[in-house]
């Protein structure tokens, strides 16, 4: 591919970004509230009636075996009172990115559904990881690790035209693909993600742990507030891709940090985590009928 070529994709993957819609303004509303302890079960349930689809996934979710709640709720304002604001921003998000991902991203040879599977499952696996190290806060891994793989919403139009290339340059030098995508697109799919959480306002450590989730020990001296956030999703999609939930074109081209690994205190304990991380793909799998349903 020359220079040329490469400067117009590169132009066109920055026009796209522009073009990507922020979450709806009663989604952000919503999240503002949910992070604003004085708002009430009242004004949160007001602001979610707001789109009726979001509505019944977010109450779909609330009711799944996962949360436990002792009887069946049939509306928001008992979901919020049950639950908490904490649980409910991250069922909102789910419900929300649900729409964006449950698609079909022939670049990256994944089907219908493989993508939000793959990412539902990184979510399940940082919360689970972030809890067991206590490295980071499980409810800001969950939704790091549910946003991880954003960027290749993007990029999907766009990695076909270098794909043979890529895949050449995976295979001779023997580079992790995200590296061979940012040689030939200018971009990978994590910078991609990162400039998507930038743009919807999500916090730094969830734009830092996307950007860097390939590469945790470049982490720049400056950003180390998140280095167990980084270390975390690193961990959790590697494992994920190990277990072989959304494996796509570029699968299982990305090596695992030792570093990472040890400084999450789990060296040696890699098999342990594996097998606890096979049981809770079981709930992964609930949560993904309960959407689809």
């Amino acid at each position: 591919m020359d220079d040329r070529t490469r400067q117009l994709i590169q132009n066109r993957i920055l026009g796209r970004l522009k073009e990507v819609k922020s979450f709806p303004q009663f989604v952000v509303e919503t999240l503002k509230m949910l992070d604003n302890p004085e708002s009430s079960a009242h004004n949160v349930a007001d602001s979610l009636s707001k789109d009726e689809g979001l509505v019944i996934r977010t109450l779909k979710l609330a009711n799944s075996a996962f949360y436990g709640l002792p009887r069946r709720i049939s509306s928001i304002q008992e979901a919020v009172a049950l639950l908490g604001y904490k649980t409910i921003k991250n069922i909102v998000i789910a419900a929300t990115v649900y729409q964006r991902m449950d698609n079909s991203f022939a670049g990256y040879a994944l089907d219908r559904g493989d993508l939000w599977r793959h990412s539902l499952s990184v979510a399940y696996a940082a919360r689970y990881i972030a809890e067991t190290t206590k490295c980071c806060v499980p409810d800001d891994a969950y939704i790091a690790g549910m946003l991880h793989a954003i960027g290749k919403i993007v990029l999907n139009d766009y990695i076909k035209f270098g794909y043979q290339i890529i895949v050449r340059i995976v295979d001779s030098d023997k580079v992790p693909f995200v590296e061979a995508e940012r040689m030939v697109l200018g971009f990978d799919h994590a910078q991609v993600g990162a400039m998507m959480a930038e743009k919807w306002n999500l916090p730094e450590s969830h734009q830092v742990a996307i950007q860097y989730q390939y590469i945790p020990d470049e982490l720049p001296e400056d950003m180390m507030e998140h280095r167990g956030m980084v270390d975390v999703i690193h961990v959790a999609n590697s494992m994920i891709l190990m277990l072989g939930v959304g494996v796509g074109a570029d699968g299982l081209q990305y090596p695992i940090s030792e570093g990472s690994v040890s400084r999450l205190g789990l060296s040696g304990k890699e098999e342990l985590l594996l097998s606890d991380l096979v049981d809770i793909m079981e709930k992964v799998s609930e949560e993904m009928e309960i959407l689809e349903g």
